[in-house]
Formats: structure tokens, C-alpha cells, sequence
């Protein structure tokens, strides 16, 4: 399962970084048409504004996969270290319903605009829906397969972690410590 998701994800990611690529493209052509040429491409705005949604949904999924996200770990670095994956599930199960619930009510929203059409664009609303559909769908899988690697006992990213090989090996060259040294130094009384 991680080499097909690996797979998506990268694919995700390369369709993200193209849509980002193209979304300036075409903002930059409508602001050259408009103050330039002193013409307007009617397409470029909700071109953009598509390619928009597509490449935060996207890239939000890939960042959950590889564990690029934000999270809130003070706490658990006060919890007992056996605990920790008990809770890190938990979160994990919390992008599940949120992935479930933006790809459900997403659903709902193509459907109800599916009759109508993209101005500029001629092409049904839905598309205004799918990045929503498509992202809640990758978030959903992204985090069932954090779940199940944490459940075999295999290593799952967090962000901010200097692992980068997922080895166990500290090889990554970040500035300063993790957060839990610094707690641990402020408990020893070396405070920063």
C-alpha cells in the first residue's frame, strides 16, 4: 500500500506543482492583456481560481501523507512515551472524518451544481467541486495509511522530525533541537 500511495502522492504533487506553474502563467498573461493590450482573457480568472483549488487540495494531502503538517505535540511530549502512537492515531483518525466529510459534502455540492456552467470556461460547475471531492478522497487514504503503518509498528513523519530517511537515524541538518530536548533542558534547570 505505500508504494501505490507513494506513487499518488508524488503524482499529486507534480500535478500541484504544474497547476501552481500554470495559475501564474495565467494570472500574469490577464494582467499583461488588461494593462498592455488593453483586451481581457475571460477564461484566465476562473482558469486560475480551478487550478487554485486543485493544488491546495492536493497539496494538503501530500502534506498529510509525508507528515508535513502542522501539529500540536506539547503535549504529548508530556505524555509517557507509550502513549504517543495512541494519540498521533487519534489525530490521524480526526483527518479521516474531515477527509470523509469534504469529499461527502463536496459530493453534495457537484451534484446540486452540476447543471450549471463555468463562466469563461463552458464546462459544468462540477469541476468547481472536484479538487474538493479529490482532496477528501487523498486525505481519507493518506491517513488510513498512517494508521495501518503505526498499527504494524513501522514509522510514520511528523513534522518537524530530523528523520528525513525514516530510519530511525537522525540525518536531517535543522537549526537548534527538537522541542522535547528544550523541555528536557528546561526541566534540568539549563533553560534557554
Amino acid at each position: 500500500m505505500a508504494r501505490l500511495t507513494g506513487v499518488i502522492a508524488r503524482l499529486g504533487l507534480w500535478v500541484a506543482g504544474i497547476g501552481l506553474v500554470l495559475m501564474t502563467a495565467f494570472v500574469f498573461a490577464q494582467v499583461f492583456y488588461r494593462y498592455v493590450i488593453g483586451s481581457s482573457l475571460f477564461w484566465a480568472e476562473p482558469a486560475s481560481v480551478m487550478l487554485m483549488g486543485w493544488f491546495i487540495f492536493l497539496g494538503a494531502a501530500v502534506g498529510v501523507k509525508e507528515g508535513y503538517h502542522l501539529s500540536f505535540d506539547v503535549g504529548l511530549m508530556m505524555m509517557p512515551a507509550p502513549w504517543r502512537p495512541w494519540f498521533h492515531s487519534a489525530s490521524d483518525l480526526v483527518v479521516v472524518a474531515f477527509g470523509s466529510g469534504m469529499s461527502f459534502f463536496g459530493w453534495q455540492l457537484a451534484a446540486k451544481a452540476a447543471s450549471g456552467v463555468i463562466p469563461g470556461l463552458n464546462i459544468s460547475r462540477i469541476w468547481d467541486f472536484a479538487p474538493l471531492i479529490g482532496g477528501g478522497v487523498l486525505l481519507v487514504l493518506f491517513s488510513v495509511e498512517r494508521i495501518l503503518r503505526r498499527a504494524a509498528g513501522l514509522h510514520t513523519s511528523r513534522f518537524g522530525e530530523m528523520d528525513d530517511a525514516a530510519d530511525g537515524e537522525i540525518d536531517g541538518h535543522g537549526a537548534g533541537g527538537q522541542a522535547g530536548d528544550a523541555l528536557q533542558d528546561t526541566h534540568r534547570g539549563g533553560g534557554r
